[in-house]
């Protein structure tokens, strides 16, 4: 885990963020890249140097976020971008290679009720970047107990699990699954893939409506410091692909929620 992303948008709580973010990489020696996006279309009249100057007022933004937090000896290096935030994501990887990105549920706190907001529901939604969503308010610590919740065992390639064994190395981690079965499913999807059976503590199987309601019964009881999900169409966060948010209504869990990438189609 070398290159951690953390886009800040317009909450007052950015510094939170950022700084687990830093407490995050510091356990693996990372660098942090701290990114804005701004949008500056080409008719925006007749000052050429308008993108620049907002460019630099963006920068400046992302100064005083990093000013307010302890740096902890992690590198914080800065990044700006023009356009939609997506395009923006993805050039920086494709010029980086980003590990991780850690976000927010909301980027601003408009709306109370929903646990992912617009900006933050597309990045998960149209990213294949391993994702960490971290709760407001959240202050880091070591990550000892991980529920990874899935309705199909099939993993097409096991690299996508390469964030959560570097938790689970990092911490010792306990990494408890749980395979909830849904209805509809296929036989195929109970015949869990040996790279995650071998990362793996424990496997609970259990029958629910959703992932999700499978989630909810066993939360309590397992007590967990991280949920672990995989970004999929049909998968966890169905809903976000019918739309670009998830009210509380429909999920909501009180820690981090680390989104892996595609793990079948």
């Amino acid at each position: 885990m070398n290159n951690i992303l953390v886009p800040i948008g317009t909450s007052p709580n950015a510094c939170d963020t950022l700084q687990y973010a830093i407490d995050f990489a510091a356990n693996f020696g990372a660098k942090v890249f701290l990114m804005d996006v701004f949008s500056v279309s080409s008719g925006a009249g007749s000052l050429a140097n308008v993108e620049q100057k907002v460019a630099e007022s963006s920068k400046e933004h992302l100064k005083g976020v990093i000013d307010q937090v302890e740096t902890k000896g992690v590198e914080i290096k800065i990044a700006t971008y023009n356009g939609d935030i997506i395009d923006g994501l993805k050039d920086i990887n494709k010029e980086l290679g980003i590990d991780l990105i850690i976000i927010a549920p909301r980027s601003n706190d408009i709306k109370e009720e929903l646990y992912l907001g617009h900006t933050s529901g597309r990045i998960v939604k149209r990213t294949n970047i391993p994702t960490l969503i971290v709760p407001k308010g959240t202050e880091f610590k070591p990550i000892k107990k991980v529920l990874t919740a899935f309705g199909s065992g099939i993993l097409k390639r096991s690299r996508v699990l390469n964030p959560l064994e570097a938790i689970k190395d990092k911490f010792r981690s306990e990494i408890n699954l749980l395979l909830v079965k849904r209805p509809g499913y296929a036989e195929d999807d109970l015949q869990v893939n040996t790279a995650l059976m071998d990362i793996s503590t424990q496997l609970t199987m259990t029958e629910n409506v959703t992932t999700y309601h499978g989630v909810l019964e066993h939360y309590q009881n397992k007590k967990p410091d991280l949920l672990c999900v995989f970004r999929r169409k049909r998968g966890f966060f169905k809903k976000l692909w019918e739309k670009n948010i998830i009210p509380k209504s429909e999920f909501y869990v009180p820690i981090p929620v680390l989104v892996l990438s595609v793990k079948k189609d």
